[in-house]
């Protein structure tokens, strides 16, 4: 995974995160769901002062495979990280292909994760002001991959995506 044009290249973390909430959200868009998807990464194993980036857990939006009203990706990378430590949130990022609504935006306020990397934010902008107002370190990389992702899924499916973030098609 390369950064856009014009930054710094990614971090092995970064880059293992962006990289796993990327093929969670393609394995959504696969199964006919909405393409988002999300990873929550340690800087090194839980326990260990030092190593190599770990990923405690992964998923993408299920709201169409599921008829779930709330497993979006942030929602299912958390589920599949099971239950954790209260250090053990603080000490990673969430990882996610789009910009998080108000509910996933809740659960990282809720966990005190830290750090959200955004892969991007064209398509959709969700509570990145709410989430730096409370001191949540917001970095919007701006991926390519994940913007054409997105804008196709929203393109070929407009109803799925406007009741995903709770609106209504516009006319």
């Amino acid at each position: 995974m390369v950064a856009p044009a014009g930054r710094s290249p990614l971090s092995p973390q970064d880059a293992l995160g962006l990289r796993t909430a990327l093929a969670a959200a393609r394995k959504s868009y696969a199964e006919g769901g909405v393409p988002i998807g999300a990873a929550l990464v340690l800087p090194h194993p839980p326990g260990e002062p030092s190593g190599e980036p770990v990923v405690l857990g992964q998923g993408h939006n299920s709201r169409v495979q599921l008829a779930s009203p709330i497993l979006h990706g942030e929602t299912t990378a958390l589920l599949d990280a099971g239950r954790l430590k209260a250090e053990a949130y603080r000490q990673a990022t969430m990882y996610t292909t789009l910009s998080p609504c108000a509910m996933c935006s809740g659960a990282i306020l809720l966990y005190k994760i830290p750090r959200l990397v955004i892969g991007e934010h064209r398509n959709f902008v969700g509570e990145e002001e709410l989430l730096r107002s409370r001191g949540v370190e917001v970095v919007v990389l701006d991926d390519p991959a994940c913007v054409e992702l997105m804008k196709r899924f929203i393109k070929e499916k407009p109803e799925e995506w406007y009741e995903d973030i709770g609106e209504t098609v516009p006319v």
